[in-house]
């Protein structure tokens, strides 16, 4: 037989002996395939929320569970208190939130934890919740936290005298300012207290409730605008991380 017509049919069994484990005889193992597992990095140290207070934890689950803005809630405690549980009004209103002691009673908060700052928070949250219902048909979104400040401050019969007045001198009572307030500051004046639209009598503390309704709208800015500013530099390290771990080329200082 001709060597050519050999080594076709020799050279197709070597293979298939080494395909089907032959090659083990002779000490050669192929290595197994190993599987690169990619890791992402976890950014745990890094928190989604701007630090504002010793009660911010209070402050959004309170928020969380009513559907309200944390920082809302952080821009009212700082207005009231500068966040001291501790404070006391010269009328009794108590705790971070400082609430009065009937408001709180009238929540079912039990005289015990009156000052109690995660009891005060929550029946704060709670009673800021039931002013927006009362207000929702205050045809302007964005004004409605107006109204909703100035009776957490005044009192809500104190606040719908007002909107009444305004609306039978001409004005509109679905705004705050130039409007519904100029009607708050009116009821210290007996022509006005007295009016058969006002209900709820002479209102004294006016300077104090239109302070305090700007006091908190400040704040509630400020803090939005600290979150906004935080969340960007979070995005920053981790886009600047992940363009570092995929080899990206950063210049000093670059901006992402």
């Amino acid at each position: 037989m001709k060597t050519r017509y050999v080594y076709p049919p020799l050279l197709l069994s070597l293979l298939a002996f080494f395909i089907v484990g032959g090659d083990r005889l002779f000490g050669y193992t192929p290595p197994e395939p190993v599987e690169v597992e990619i890791v992402e990095p976890e950014y745990e140290y890094l928190s989604p929320h701007v630090w504002i207070s010793h009660y911010d934890e209070h402050f959004r689950q309170a928020a969380d569970s009513l559907e309200l803005d944390w920082m809302l809630i952080a821009a009212i405690a700082h207005t009231e208190s500068r966040f001291d549980s501790a404070a006391v009004s010269s009328v009794g209103a108590k705790g971070v939130m400082q609430m009065m002691p009937s408001t709180l009673n009238g929540l079912d908060v039990p005289d015990s934890l009156h000052a109690d700052n995660s009891a005060n928070i929550h029946a704060s949250a709670r009673y800021l919740k039931s002013l927006y219902r009362r207000f929702r048909r205050v045809k302007y979104a964005d004004e409605r936290v107006n109204f909703v400040l100035a009776s957490y401050n005044a009192g809500y019969g104190h606040i719908l005298d007002a909107m009444r007045l305004a609306h039978k001198h001409g004005y509109d009572r679905h705004r705050w300012t130039g409007h519904v307030d100029t009607f708050l500051i009116k009821k210290s004046i007996p022509e006005y207290f007295n009016d058969s639209v006002c209900r709820n009598g002479e209102f004294k503390d006016w300077r104090q409730t239109l302070s305090f309704v700007n006091k908190v709208q400040r704040s509630w800015k400020r803090f939005n605008r600290m979150q906004q500013e935080y969340a960007d530099s979070v995005h920053q390290v981790i886009t600047t991380d992940t363009l570092k771990r995929i080899g990206y080329p950063l210049k000093k200082d670059s901006v992402i």
